[in-house]
């Protein structure tokens, strides 16, 4: 029995993924050849994947895998691009990542039940970014292109993916999370990103049943066809993306671990 598995979503063939020791799946509307698993078949939402991402890849899995897997195995996701660490490293090229990125739990992750991404801050802001995308906003209150404190999750949400539309989300929360998950996208100025997480069997089932009965709410409200452009068309990603930063850290015993950002380039000859 591993005691870790990670599985990386991509939505297009990348050799180099398939020399690091990940479970490669494959998202998009043409299955990807190889040693990519296909998530087609069985119970899926591939035809949302424009609007949900690597969620849809995490439906699958939730849906027609997690069930076979040991409960006491640790059970990761990472994307194209963004890998596990070891440790708090630099990584510069494809030898270096293969020697640092995560193959076993380290001894620190004993006594919890998850581990999220170090975060990222939302409250550097530029101030002409705040002018042409958060003018509503800063109509409100002023302040916020001065108060870094203001600079907000929710702030950064209105800007990117349009004003209101996480406030209407919350709608559709179940009961129990609505005022805290909102206190917290109005209180802080930082969240862990990219839908990374690692955790077990019964975490993870729970965690699931959250998310996509909530997103699934949601698209009475946003529905999949209106969706347009690089800051609406993956909705649905942005807001478990969000969502998820809250939901470990209300729910579980969870540690922030390190990742890092990694894209070999491929280099074109010319004709």
């Amino acid at each position: 029995m591993r005691q870790l598995i990670v599985y990386c979503v991509t939505d297009k063939k990348i050799p180099y993924l398939e020399s690091l020791d990940l479970y490669l799946a494959g998202v998009g509307q043409k299955k990807i050849k190889g040693k990519y698993i296909n998530c087609q078949n069985k119970k899926n939402i591939q035809k949302k994947e424009k609007n949900y991402s690597e969620l849809t890849f995490h439906y699958w899995f939730w849906k027609n895998k997690l069930k076979y897997i040991n409960k006491n195995t640790w059970i990761g996701f990472c994307q194209k691009r963004r890998f596990w660490l070891q440790s708090n490293s630099k990584v510069n090229s494809l030898k270096s990542l293969k020697k640092k990125i995560l193959k076993s739990p380290p001894k620190k992750w004993k006594n919890y039940e998850s581990i999220i991404c170090k975060p990222i801050n939302v409250d550097n802001m530029k101030k002409i970014k705040i002018f042409k995308r958060g003018f509503r906003s800063l109509f409100r209150d002023p302040s916020i292109l001065f108060n870094k404190k203001k600079q907000t999750i929710k702030l950064h949400f209105d800007m990117h993916h349009g004003y209101g539309v996480i406030e209407k989300a919350i709608k559709y929360l179940k009961k129990e999370d609505r005022n805290d998950f909102m206190n917290y996208i109005t209180s802080k100025t930082y969240f862990n990103p990219h839908i990374m997480f690692i955790s077990k069997k019964n975490v993870l089932d729970n965690w699931f049943k959250d998310l996509f009965k909530w997103l699934f709410k949601c698209e009475k409200e946003f529905g999949l066809s209106k969706l347009k452009g690089y800051d609406q068309q993956r909705l649905y990603a942005y807001l478990a993306e969000r969502y998820m930063s809250f939901w470990f850290k209300k729910n579980t015993r969870y540690l922030e671990w390190h990742w890092t950002f990694f894209e070999k380039k491929v280099i074109r000859l010319p004709n």
